[in-house]
């Protein structure tokens, strides 16, 4: 496939894939899909995270929930934090449900002075914490008691990986879209270069217990000359950006704080 029509994001794990159904719907009902002998397929591509801890577990994104997002889809800003995708995301799980922070969803842009612009939208669920590109300080990771955050690697060094209650519960997934044009070979160097804000983000990231993926978009929209070097650093600096955004602008839920209610 050189050509894809929506990109879905969604919790509520396996079970979340359902609402791929509603998409595929809504593009059907507009003309929107590949031409095939027998009609047009829409073609939807999807991640979803695993959030079932959080909440009700028997509830979760449907073929109904796809199609009402798509519905509500509109230009310009939009919601970050807990909703969507972000809604049941958490982060900093090494000691535990019991002592990690709310994570979400959110997005960052980057550009150039020629007019190529890079985004990122990403649903921030990882069993590391979230630090501060720049500084390195942890913004959102275990609780400790007294009010603050604990590094995972101090945890990871003071008892085995194999004890940590985190589980095989952890994702970070998202889209990095440019309005440049892009070959299949370019497209993908831009997901693999976005993964390094993922793990400038992210400590530790890409763990055996970490379902991280993104998925790279090319609109094609600019005839500007781009290059995949520049574009894959702009790509790496938004999701920085946009994972940050994803703890920063996260409510508490369910029991869960946000890093705004530990810090208060």
């Amino acid at each position: 496939m050189e050509r894809i029509h929506a990109v879905l994001l969604s919790g509520g794990s396996a079970f979340g894939l359902d609402a791929a159904a509603g998409v595929m719907r809504y593009l059907e009902e507009r003309g929107v899909g590949l031409s095939t002998p027998a009609g047009l397929v829409p073609i939807v591509v999807g991640a979803v995270l695993y959030d079932l801890s959080i909440g009700r577990s028997d509830v979760r994104p449907d073929a109904a929930a796809g199609y009402a997002a798509c519905e509500a889809a509109r230009s310009g800003r939009i919601a970050q934090g807990s909703v969507g995708a972000g809604c049941g995301a958490t982060v900093g799980k090494a000691l535990g449900m019991e002592r990690a922070v709310k994570g979400g969803i959110g997005t960052a842009s980057e550009g150039t002075a020629g007019g190529i612009i890079v985004g990122a939208l990403v649903a921030v669920n990882c069993l590391g914490e979230v630090v501060d590109p720049d500084s390195g300080r942890i913004l959102a990771g275990p609780r400790d008691e007294g009010g603050g955050f604990l590094s995972t690697l101090d945890i990871l060094q003071r008892r085995p990986a194999s004890a940590l209650s985190g589980g095989f519960t952890n994702s970070t997934i998202g889209v990095v879209a440019t309005n440049a044009r892009l070959n299949r070979e370019q497209a993908y160097r831009l997901a693999v270069m976005a993964h390094d804000g993922l793990a400038r983000a992210v400590r530790p990231a890409h763990t055996p217990v970490d379902g991280d993926l993104f998925f790279s978009l090319a609109t094609g929209a600019t005839e500007a000359a781009a290059d995949i070097i520049t574009l894959g650093a702009l790509a790496a600096r938004a999701v920085e950006r946009a994972i940050v955004r994803a703890v920063t602008e996260a409510r508490g839920l369910a029991g869960v704080p946000s890093l705004g209610e530990v810090r208060r």
